[in-house]
């Protein structure tokens, strides 16, 4: 466990708040960041994604970076002009 990931688990062990901050910003965190690997994996650029979607290249960039608030629909659409298929699980 590096030093970060130590400083982490004890401040989210002691400060509640803290901890449902982190794991909140980690989702949608995670999210954007599986997006991004999509498209690069599709051998994409941003601007190729948008002209699929049908929108400018800072509407990706905010999807990719910011994706707190996305819609299931642009999940959806993203994966598809990606060449991908969306999966949701619940556990």
């Amino acid at each position: 466990m590096s030093d970060l990931q130590k400083y982490i688990a004890n401040r989210k062990a002691v400060d509640p708040e803290f901890a449902a901050s982190f794991d909140e910003g980690y989702k949608h965190f995670k999210i954007g960041v599986l997006l991004k690997q999509a498209r690069k994996n599709a051998g994409m650029t941003q601007d190729e994604i948008a002209e699929k979607l049908k929108t400018h290249k800072s509407a990706i960039s905010r999807i990719e970076n910011h994706a707190e608030d996305i819609r299931l629909s642009t999940l959806s659409h993203y994966a598809e002009a990606s060449g991908k298929k969306l999966e949701i699980f619940i556990q």
